[in-house]
């Protein structure tokens, strides 16, 4: 199928020369006949409306992805090489495999970090299929680049998409530290579109391992006497060089336990890959501080409840008041969570990798 150029060649709101974004529309050959032909330059039309100051081309494949039995995570991820491999900006593949959030039918399921958007046709309903894939396909483009339906403003997202579309100049001289140095200050903003749209703060809900190991060890050692003694002799320094530590540990254990750090195949691909790494490290990251905030709150009600004061008191020979409560809230919490570098370990890769990158949206009732 051809290419399907906007016919919008500026960016009216800046006067700059507008962004032109490549979208690969890959079609399961099941679903092929159940959508129109003219849909590469309905699209076309269609973005070039809603996002007036991006230049869009649609270049539409049939492609089945995956050999069944494939799942979600298997397409999202072979929609991932397929744009890496043709040089696509974007991805939205419309499938006739049916996708789950757990054992809950949706309709859509994305990775904001690897600009992929998988729709299961199916979904969609037996009447007005063609229509209702063109509108998904619309507001999956829009979700990637981070595009809030409900804001009027173009600025962000054309820049977003300037930034997602031009490439770094080549320093064959770089080592990778200084190309991954480039790579960030370059693209500042659209890493930050990019881990904004992943909803980093969700990564832990969906570790229903990791949560129970942290439960576990937070129970165990706070009613340790040894670990109250502890807490009013560490210092603030001390216990936030052990938290940066618990954090690291946890995050390094989901990013290499289930090999989230990717690497290049060709040099070409050096700076998508790049910008992958970067946003999948600081969604876990900022995952795993959410995570630490809510075990610290835990913590804490778990102290006041089970700890009582005077005991407390007595066992560290001094009065005991709320800094102390809070000292062993902080220090529990940090225990707790190196137990969870243990349950980080104990998931399985695909939960982890899916939690790590992937959102869904459940189909509309039929």
């Amino acid at each position: 199928m051809p290419d399907h150029r906007s016919p919008h060649p500026t960016d009216t709101s800046t006067g700059d020369e507008a962004p032109e974004l490549l979208v690969g529309l890959v079609v399961s050959p099941k679903v092929a006949a159940l959508l129109p032909r003219d849909l590469p330059a309905v699209l076309t039309e269609l973005l070039g409306r809603r996002h007036p100051g991006v230049v869009w081309r649609v270049r539409a494949v049939e492609d089945r992805l995956a050999v069944p039995p494939a799942d979600g995570l298997d397409l999202l991820e072979a929609a991932r090489d397929r744009m890496l491999d043709e040089d696509w900006d974007l991805v939205v593949a419309l499938t006739d495999v049916p996708l789950k959030d757990g054992r809950t039918p949706v309709l859509t399921q994305l990775s904001p970090v690897h600009g992929v958007g998988l729709i299961a046709v199916p979904a969609l309903g037996a009447v007005h299929v063609g229509q209702k894939a063109r509108d998904a396909t619309v507001r999956v483009v829009g979700e990637l680049l981070g595009h809030d339906p409900d804001d009027e403003q173009q600025e962000e997202l054309v820049r977003r998409a300037r930034q997602r579309a031009e490439d770094l100049g080549e320093h064959p001289e770089d080592n990778a530290v200084q190309f991954t140095a480039r790579v960030l200050g370059g693209n500042v903003r659209l890493l930050l579109g990019m881990i904004r749209a992943n909803r980093p703060w969700t990564l832990v809900v969906r570790l229903s391992r990791l949560l129970a190991v942290a439960a576990a060890t937070g129970v165990l050692t706070l009613v340790a006497s040894d670990l109250w003694l502890l807490a009013v002799e560490y210092g603030p320094w001390r216990l936030g060089l052990l938290t940066a530590l618990a954090v690291g540990a946890v995050a390094g254990a989901l990013v290499v336990g289930a090999r989230l750090w990717e690497r290049p195949r060709r040099r070409a691909e050096r700076e998508q890959v790049a910008l992958f790494n970067l946003a999948t490290a600081a969604t876990v990251a900022i995952g795993v501080v959410v995570f630490y905030l809510a075990v610290f709150a835990l913590s804490w009600l778990g102290a006041v409840l089970l700890v009582d004061r005077d005991v407390f008191a007595a066992v560290v020979a001094e009065p005991v008041g709320a800094a102390e409560y809070v000292r062993l809230a902080w220090l529990t919490a940090t225990l707790a969570t190196v137990g969870g570098a243990l349950g980080a370990g104990l998931e399985d890769d695909d939960v982890v990798r899916a939690a790590a990158y992937t959102r869904s949206m459940e189909a509309d009732p039929q």
